[in-house]
């Protein structure tokens, strides 16, 4: 009727200038800068000073470039780690971190001089590492400002650097511990080499990719065999994808239970189908090209071979065979003998357990100088290595064989038609050859270049010595005994500190374990310039290194001064001191492994800063880092400590794209975190990362951060609707939970279930539990059930009436404990909101604590019963709605099988006109008039428009 009085002055609407629309792009800068002039993290510290401290350690990334997707995701997941344990009254510090020496920025430095056509080897190596350090310098002060930006709460002013000289000091230190308690020994074994950056690597520097080889299969002539000499005058086949061994080549390898098989090798004149093979075998003219040995399983594969190289058909008939075992004391000579010197001496035939005939010829060719195996089996025999290839890949240039040339890494060298395929062609040794073997093959992660193993001298800690090193007993005392279980060698001592370490999740136990179990001695020399020296004498004569406390002390104190420079600039004499001549000790230049820096850092960042034999509660890395950080700590700190330096690790998988394949700038599928954030603001990156599996790899895209951007806006208007219902609440208004409806009185115990879920949720760091819990509990159990039930009561009733008071007492509660429970995910909305309803120039809601939450809270009723029913009644509604039979739900009358509670409480938490019993769920429009206030039929309103007895009393 339009002559309908207007009562809408009369209704208690929610007021709240905290806007519905983000712009969390803008806002969020003006919030860190808030919490910069508080000194919010300092204000923490002295806060929280004495009680229960968490220590999160912060793994350092390299100081070079702007931050990634997997930065982001790290730091983003450490910060909610952390605030979230502060929330928990905890003192949370976090010291942030950057690794700062080593290749990542030796390699960028020497970038620079190749586009000046200078030379890295020529220029002064304090000049250069000066330039190294202002390089890494400049990339902190990027990458810190960035980090920040993330929301990401720590110590910005004093973070650790591992290229501080008091950093660098101790990390010397640290070495000089293994060398004193004899751990540390130098010998000449093959490594990892990355030919371009002229370096060892660790297997953490490495990644494999998938590349297309050459292969190749080689003749060797046998010219002794005292248990079959039948065989002189045979060839004995070899199979290699690394053609550039060959011309490195000392001895051939044999299975003594494999079974070979003498053949000869028989060439058609033409490429005989496969179909006409029956027809024409018999009259084909056959050419006999020599006797030829290959495992017998691996015939018909080498067959194969031969003819797709030689384009006709080939046939390998066999005309004896014999066992491994007949190959012992037998002696082949190399293909290229007549260059005489190094080729021209015999290549035995060793035994070997690792030779199998899962591919090639079972026979493997042994190059001491470029793998483990060949290596181990020759050493074994009295063959050493001949450092035939240089630090560039070349061959040297006093080498009878291809001396000078190179690289081995280079494609076109290696290829069938390049020098070493050509000369072996010519001397009649290749069988075959193709540029076709599909393979995985490791490469240097910085370079992205080819690796080979490479026998150099280098510095190694050995996993399986016996370690006469002393530990505090002190630092083992909430542990048992390390050496206990697997023996006081680090190998050992480190597998008991795997076992007493929390793995979250607990599956990753498995794979560090399995790291540590297979991994071989730690090479922890790098022939580079932007490190950290390995400070050692070694003495001329007997190549020993020395070990003297008082030089030692002597050499940390100069670091303490002057960094690690001081090794590079000092008067070695004077180090040395009056007992020892300068004239009979080498100098060592090489520089640390820097995953031994950052393993490390335990001891110049927690027990610096915390007092000896503290250590961390908790490491936070990428899954790669079981290879890496995780493990280069636990090695460190083993061998110097006897356990390890972290209390529980978590492992968290990658990032990937929205289609989940592997980031790449050359894909063009790069997520950049900072563009997030300049568009959409960090607490939608930090909300993704809490809600995504992080214990896999995870996916971000326009699609995901859609869903994450709907998320966030269903949470904001939770917030949004709490501070405008609580606008004017006082704790004059404040009512008990006794007195309290039952409705209000489950809210509350869904409230204490809630607690415990994000209390289990954060202490086992399953922030993904944590935020789906939370939004869950936001969405489903408050804005479509209490709030939609109780916005008629906030509305309409009475300002002092009970149940409204009520309302808004739980309000307020909810209030305090939903604006706690998000604050470490959206450490920016929880501070807007905070300072929305409780401004103060000094205050910020990360000074707070978890909500303590009001006592009391019984029902009766079944409430699962009821909300299974009013789930019924809605749906049964929805046809009604859609054919527009009724407008709304306050415009029905429902019947139900059963009555959980009173028909009018029944009605009131429906949001119906009126509840009966009746056999099933059923809906009928309403006859009863509509209150012109609170639109609700109800049996008293006498036409539409007039007032129920609820509204007539509040507004007289």
């Amino acid at each position: 009727m339009s002559d309908q009085k207007d009562y809408r002055e009369t209704v208690f609407l929610p007021k709240t200038e905290f806007p519905m629309k983000a712009g969390l792009a803008q806002k969020e800068p003006a919030i860190l800068a808030h919490w910069e002039k508080i000194g919010l993290y300092q204000k923490l510290r002295a806060q929280r000073a004495g009680r229960t401290r968490f220590i999160l350690h912060d793994g350092p990334p390299y100081a070079n470039g702007d931050i990634h997707m997997g930065h982001a995701m790290n730091k983003v997941l450490k910060d909610i780690v952390v605030r979230s344990q502060s929330l928990m009254g905890k003192d949370a510090p976090y010291i942030p971190g950057w690794d700062c020496h080593g290749l990542p920025i030796e390699w960028k430095v020497e970038e620079a001089y190749r586009a000046k056509k200078l030379n890295k080897d020529e220029v002064d190596p304090v000049a250069f590492r000066a330039e190294c350090r202002a390089y890494a310098e400049k990339w902190v002060g990027v990458q810190r400002g960035q980090f920040e930006r993330l929301g990401v709460m720590g110590d910005w002013a004093n973070p650790y650097l591992t290229m501080n000289y008091e950093s660098e000091a101790i990390i010397a230190g640290e070495l000089l511990k293994f060398a004193e308690s004899g751990q540390l020994y130098r010998g000449a074994k093959p490594v990892m080499w990355s030919p371009v950056e002229k370096t060892a690597l660790a297997e953490a520097e490495v990644e494999y990719d998938d590349i297309v080889s050459t292969q190749i299969d080689v003749a060797f002539e046998i010219v002794e065999a005292p248990n079959a000499p039948e065989l002189v005058g045979a060839h004995a086949v070899i199979w290699t994808t690394t053609p550039w061994t060959i011309p490195v080549n000392q001895a051939l390898a044999y299975g003594p239970e494999i079974e070979y098989l003498d053949c000869q090798l028989l060439v058609a004149d033409r490429l005989i189908a496969d179909g006409e093979r029956e027809a024409v075998w018999g009259s084909v003219p056959w050419a006999e090209r020599g006797r030829y040995i290959v495992a017998a399983n691996l015939r018909e594969t080498l067959e194969r071979r031969i003819a797709k190289s030689l384009g006709v058909t080939v046939s390998l008939r066999t005309d004896g065979d014999f066992d491994g075992a007949s190959l012992d004391g037998a002696v082949a000579r190399h293909p290229m003998h007549r260059l005489g010197g190094f080729f021209a001496k015999p290549r035995p035939f060793l035994p070997g357990d690792f030779v199998t005939t899962d591919a090639g010829t079972g026979l493997v060719h042994m190059a001491p100088d470029h793998g483990e195996d060949d290596f181990l089996l020759c050493k074994a025999h009295g063959i050493d290595p001949v450092f035939a290839v240089d630090a560039a890949g070349m061959y040297r240039p006093d080498w009878l064989w291809l001396g000078g040339q190179g690289s081995v890494i280079n494609k076109k060298f290696v290829a069938s038609d390049g020098p070493i395929c050509t000369d072996l062609r010519e001397a009649g040794a290749l069988l075959a050859a193709s540029d076709d073997f599909a393979h995985s093959y490791p490469h240097s992660w910085r370079s992205k270049a080819k690796v080979i193993f490479r026998c150099t001298p280098q510095w190694f800690i050995p996993m399986d010595r016996r370690s006469t090193a002393t530990h505090d007993t002190s630092w083992d005392e909430e542990s048992r005994d390390a050496s206990a279980s697997n023996g006081a060698t680090l190998r050992g001592i480190a597998l008991d500190a795997i076992e007493n370490t929390r793995w979250v999740p607990e599956r990753a136990i498995n794979r560090i374990r399995a790291m540590v179990e297979g991994r071989p001695d730690w090479v922890i020399s790098r022939q580079r310039a932007w490190g950290v020296p390995i400070a050692l004498y070694v003495h001329r004569q007997t190549g020993a290194y020395l070990r003297d406390p008082e030089v030692n002390a002597r050499i940390l104190n100069a670091f303490e001064t002057g960094g690690a420079d001081a090794w590079f600039q000092a008067d070695h004499q004077a180090l040395l001191g009056p007992r020892y001549d300068l004239a009979h000790y080498e100098v060592v230049t090489d520089i640390l492994d820097v995953w031994f820096d950052s393993g490390s850092t335990h001891s110049f960042v927690i027990e610096a800063r915390y007092g000896a034999g503290t250590r961390a509660n908790l490491y936070v890395e990428g899954s790669d880092q079981h290879r890496g950080w995780f493990q280069s700590s636990l090695l460190e700190s083993s061998g110097t400590r006897g356990r390890a330096p972290y209390d529980a690790v978590l492992t968290h998988g990658f990032a990937l794209d929205g289609q989940g394949k592997k980031m790449s700038k050359s894909l063009g599928n790069v997520v950049d975190p900072l563009k997030i954030i300049g568009e959409s603001g960090a607490d939608i990156l930090r909300l993704w990362v809490a809600q995504t599996d992080y214990f896999e790899d995870v996916r971000i895209g326009k699609e995901v951060l859609a869903g994450t951007g709907d998320a966030y806006r269903k949470i904001r208007n939770t917030f949004r609707y709490l501070l405008g219902a609580l606008d004017g609440f006082g704790e004059g208004e404040r009512i008990a939970v006794a007195e309290m409806p039952e409705l209000e009185r489950y809210i509350l115990a869904k409230l204490a279930e809630l607690d415990a879920e994000l209390r289990g949720a954060a202490d086992a760091f399953e922030f993904n539990r944590y935020s789906r819990a939370l939004t869950d509990f936001m969405n489903e159990d408050l804005s479509a059930f209490f709030f939609d039930i109780r916005k008629d009561c906030l509305y309409c009733d009475a300002e002092g009436s009970a149940k409204r008071r009520a309302y808004r007492t739980v309000l307020d509660v909810l209030f305090h404990a939903l604006v706690r429970y998000a604050a470490p995910i959206l450490a920016f909305t929880a501070e807007e909101v905070w300072q929305a309803r409780f401004p103060g120039a000094d205050e910020s809601v990360h000074l707070l604590e978890w909500p303590v939450l009001p006592r009391g809270a019984a029902v009766e009723s079944d409430w699962n019963a009821i909300r299974a029913l009013r789930q019924q009644v809605t749906e049964a509604i929805e046809p009604y709605r859609r054919e527009k039979q009724v407008r709304s739900s306050l415009e029905a009358e429902v019947t139900v099988p059963d009555l959980p509670a009173s028909a009018e409480d029944l009605a009131e938490l429906f949001i119906v006109s009126a509840v009966t019993k009746g056999e099933t769920v059923t809906v009928m429009p309403t006859q009863r008039h509509k209150c012109g206030r609170c639109w609700r039929h109800l049996p008293e309103v006498a036409q539409d428009g007039a007032l129920c007895d609820r509204c007539a009393g509040v507004v007289e």
